[in-house]
């Protein structure tokens, strides 16, 4: 009965003696890279081998029932050693087809849309504006003129004196009024992102400095 355990062991001793040859005469060809179908038609080819092996050590056993279990154990190992082969095979071709792959590109950033109303000031400028005179001081000035000249004059120089004072008073009144109405203008200049340039007018001081971060509102600027 003991005669089984030891044809076992020399089973295992010949297919540990054949994967070691397996391992050590293909050493000379490592330069040589199968594919993952070839190479596991060389592993089952190995495998079909040794098991052809084992069966004839089968044959050595003195009883039937020996045998019998021999034959069993060598094609135990032999399926194992056929699913093993299919499992490297899935493997490998997994892994060849992963590094087949071009490496995706990753998406290139999208650019933040530029703010055609958004800018930055550029120049501050503040001046003296002078008013514009209207009609209502020249008339006003026209009739005091008008009025001294008459009271001046006698006949037809005091025609002459009324006309010329009238004149005279109308400037002068025209003058008076543009002084009056004479203000304060601020202007500031602004550059936009796009590139464009625009000057803004204020009737008092909007606070701007330049570098100051602007957008368009309508006709002028906001912060």
């Amino acid at each position: 009965m003991k005669k089984p355990t030891s044809t076992l062991a020399l089973v295992c001793a010949c297919a540990c003696a054949l994967l070691a040859n397996l391992t050590l005469f293909p050493v000379a060809n490592a330069q040589t890279t199968l594919t993952p179908k070839a190479q596991y038609s060389a592993d089952s080819k190995a495998a079909l081998k040794q098991y052809d092996s084992d069966k004839k050590l089968c044959n050595d056993e003195t009883s039937s029932s020996a045998r019998l279990q021999c034959r069993r154990d060598a094609k135990a190992q032999y399926d194992q050693a056929l699913t093993e082969a299919k499992a490297k095979m899935a493997t490998a071709a997994a892994a060849a087809s992963a590094s087949a792959q071009p490496a995706q590109k990753a998406a290139p950033a999208q650019a933040a849309p530029v703010c055609a109303e958004c800018g930055n000031v550029v120049a501050v400028s503040v001046t003296e504006k002078a008013g514009q005179g209207g009609p209502l001081g020249m008339i006003a000035g026209g009739a005091a003129g008008a009025i001294l000249g008459h009271q001046v004059g006698q006949g037809t120089g005091k025609d002459l004196a009324t006309i010329a004072g009238a004149v005279g008073g109308a400037y002068a009144g025209k003058k008076i009024e543009e002084k009056v109405k004479k203000h304060t203008i601020w202007s500031v200049s602004v550059e936009y992102n796009d590139g464009s340039k625009s000057s803004y007018e204020f009737d008092k001081d909007p606070g701007y400095k330049v570098g100051d971060a602007v957008r368009k509102s309508g006709n002028t600027i906001t912060r």
